[in-house]
């Protein structure tokens, strides 16, 4: 096999030139003479398979210098060849090129033009004037642009084969085939090749087999190289192309990428020789295919190897998982909370149970709501979970089960005014998340479906509400911030999971446009008393649900900017508005101001939230939030009114802190502060005071798979009473996710 072809495929190592010459290589093993043993060698030619000739030979490059008297020196190299043809792709030819002056131009140019005379390949090169048509070297590629004239010539210039690189090149040992490519649009260093080759080989892992070239969506009638790869792929069946319809023909290959392409090639070409009769197959061609498989054998063994390795592990994956559709997430949260009051804490509760968070409080004479103090709670240590089911029918659909289950309640929540349980002084992920301690609920039932490229709808009978709105790369609750108060607006929604259904509108590449209505179904509350939308007596449509908007804007992968707008109709419970379906009120209750019980009031929210990422370790996130809430009181001869509260939110975020993959947040709450309609709570509005709270966490990953986060607050003028004093949480979580 010439040896001239050989170090074309070496100096010209992106997909397109390497098609090329495989292309013609079949018809390259009949040509081995020099010169002047060019009507020898067209008689060999046409020994071949008629199919290896139907495609045009290479003008080669000729030495106008030749002479007949270099034919014994050109015998020598030829008796040389079988020691040499092994050496072929020796990392240390590229050293010895400078040294190494063995062979005089004139030879080697003769050299290979006897080498070549039968190869084919469209590349047109400089030509000697002198060779005669019938010389098979001398035949221009057919259907050749006019302007690949141009364009190729200048190419073999600038990487034309001296005498003394191709006499360095065959005196070496077998080496790294990267570290002898070099072409016209990478010219790389050597340093450079070795980088490459240590990349992983993803994309030939993903390389799948075309059968005609136009399904290649990159390759043109147009391109130079068309020809070549349309032989390839139609005739020969040994191309392939990317999942995604591409061939990507000016890209870097790799060896591994070489030797495969290689390797099928030479399995179709071996097949045509093989498919002749005896008197056409000669034996040095086949000594020449098995010296190139040969060559690449240990490349080939390493891809075998990979391929045996995935098969194990597809097979052992396929043999232990439960679904082919279902892919089962788990995550595992142990907590152990304190709470730190520097002394009694004074609470709006109902004097007849005040260890309830839940039960109201009463006005006394002077119309104010009944009070309690509370003092310092137990150290807790407890657990939340959840499992999630993640079902796919088409690979672009999904549908979401999530299960969960826990034993929590915060020490935080024994200091709480009436209607605010689990909300400020709360990890949020130190909760039961069911009525009842240790038992399963479904938190989460919903099925997401594309509806052409730019929408998807959710649907389902308990869609998760922050799945959709007021997200925050810093506030993100298995992350980011981590108290109730601080994972998202305090005023936003009443439905935290909800049935209905949400739309999600991809309106441009910066802007997303998000829509949704939900109907109360909570997967924490009573069902005997909440989950309306499930309830005849209330159903899909009645109170409690919402009405919610969402206009995103991401002019980059650094900062993202959400205006919100809310419209909820609220169902009173108990008689009064509030607690865990109460927003915009923040937790606590309403009444009619004297203590009578409230009809459905509707209520409208607005939220602007952002989050900026001003470099890599390092960024701001702030949150503003204002709600209204219509107060309609039972009693006709009571006036309504309104409740006007708003609450912000601003803190820094410090990704990568110690760890890659760690995250520290610091945090500024006003949970509430009330702007009017202080008179109708009944409880939650305290003296007049209004709460703040100082909060840090930091998320640390111990591994994939287990993080720590030791996370600290301080809560000031705790219920809005400006008297309590300062109440500590101090909480360490740590996280298991399989």
């Amino acid at each position: 096999m010439s040896k001239f072809w050989f170090f074309q495929i070496l100096l010209t190592a992106t997909p397109a030139f390497f098609c090329i010459n495989l292309l013609h290589s079949p018809a390259s093993f009949a040509a081995e003479n020099s010169v002047s043993e060019t009507e020898e060698a067209t008689a060999q030619t046409a020994e071949l398979p008629l199919a290896e000739l139907a495609i045009a030979p290479i003008k080669t490059q000729i030495d106008p210098a030749v002479t007949p008297e270099i034919n014994a020196a050109i015998e020598l190299n030829k008796q040389q060849k079988s020691e040499h043809i092994s050496l072929l792709f020796n990392s240390e030819n590229i050293a010895a090129v400078a040294q190494s002056n063995n062979l005089e131009p004139a030879n080697t140019a003769t050299e290979e033009l006897g080498k070549s005379q039968a190869a084919i390949a469209p590349i047109p090169t400089q030509t000697n004037p002198a060779v005669t048509p019938e010389n098979p070297a001398a035949i221009a590629p057919k259907n050749q642009p006019e302007t690949d004239q141009e364009k190729v010539p200048a190419f073999s210039q600038e990487n034309e084969i001296k005498p003394t690189e191709t006499a360095a090149q065959e005196s070496g040992e077998s080496n790294v085939l990267a570290e002898s490519i070099q072409t016209q649009e990478n010219p790389a260093s050597i340093d450079d090749i070795q980088q490459i080759d240590s990349l992983e080989i993803n994309d030939a892992s993903e390389i799948e087999q075309v059968t005609s070239v136009s399904q290649l969506s990159d390759v043109k009638p147009t391109d130079w190289a068309f020809q070549a790869l349309q032989s390839l792929v139609e005739r020969y069946g040994c191309i392939a192309g990317y999942p995604d319809g591409t061939y990507r023909g000016n890209r870097a290959m790799t060896r591994y990428e070489f030797a495969a392409g290689l390797n099928a090639c030479l399995d179709k070409i071996s097949e045509l020789i093989t498919g002749g009769t005896s008197n056409l197959v000669k034996k040095e061609d086949l000594q020449k295919l098995q010296r190139l498989q040969e060559e690449f054998a240990a490349e080939l063994a390493t891809l075998r190897g990979r391929v045996d390795v995935l098969e194990a592990r597809t097979a052992e994956l396929e043999s232990n998982q439960f679904s082919t559709t279902t892919k089962l997430n788990a995550t595992v949260w142990f907590n152990l909370t304190s709470a730190f009051p520097t002394g009694d804490i004074t609470a709006e509760r109902s004097r007849t149970a005040p260890n309830s968070a839940f039960a109201p409080p009463t006005r006394d004479a002077n119309n104010r709501p009944t009070r309690v103090d509370r003092d310092r709670p137990e150290t807790t240590f407890s657990y939340y979970a959840f499992l999630t089911l993640n079902t796919s029918f088409t690979g672009k659909d999904s549908l979401v089960t999530q299960l969960v289950f826990g034993n929590g309640n915060s020490p935080a929540n024994e200091l709480v005014s009436a209607g605010f349980y689990n909300s400020w002084g709360t990890p949020f992920l130190d909760q039961t998340g069911v009525p009842a301690a240790n038992n399963v609920g479904i938190r989460e039932m919903s099925y997401t479906f594309p509806v052409g490229d730019k929408v998807q709808v959710s649907i389902g009978p308990r869609l998760n509400y922050y799945r959709y709105f007021d997200g925050n790369r810093f506030t993100f609750f298995l992350r980011g911030a981590t108290s109730f108060n601080s994972n998202g607006s305090t005023l936003l929604n009443a439905v935290d999971r909800g049935s209905g259904a949400a739309v999600i509108w991809q309106i441009a590449k910066p802007v997303r446009f998000t829509a949704a209505y939900m109907a109360e179904n909570t997967e924490f509350l009573n069902p005997a008393v909440f989950n309306t939308a499930s309830n005849p007596s209330d159903g899909l449509f009645n109170s409690s649900n919402t009405i919610t908007a969402q206009l995103e804007y991401s002019p980059s992968n650094s900062f993202n900017l959400r205006l919100i707008y809310a419209r909820s109709s609220l169902k009173p419970y108990n008689g009064f508005i509030g607690g865990a379906v109460g927003e915009p009120l923040p937790y606590g209750y309403a009444d009619d101001g004297f203590g009578g019980r409230v009809r459905d009031s509707g209520a409208d929210t607005f939220v602007l939230n952002f989050d900026w990422l001003l470099s890599r370790n390092f960024g701001l996130f702030g949150r503003y939030s204002y709600g209204q809430l219509e107060v309609n009181p039972v009693n006709r001869d009571r006036s309504g009114g309104d409740i006007k509260v708003q609450s912000f939110q601003v803190g820094m975020g410090f990704p990568d802190l110690g760890k890659k993959g760690a995250l520290g947040v610091l945090s500024f709450v006003v949970p509430q502060d009330y702007i009017s309609g202080r008179r109708f709570l009944l409880s939650g509005g305290g003296n007049g005071g209004t709460q703040y709270e100082v909060e840090g966490s930091y998320y640390y990953p111990i591994t994939n798979n287990i993080a720590i986060v030791p996370a600290f607050y301080a809560i000031f003028n705790a219920n809005n009473f400006d008297g309590n004093p300062t109440v500590f949480v101090g909480n360490l979580r740590t996280q298991f996710s399989f």
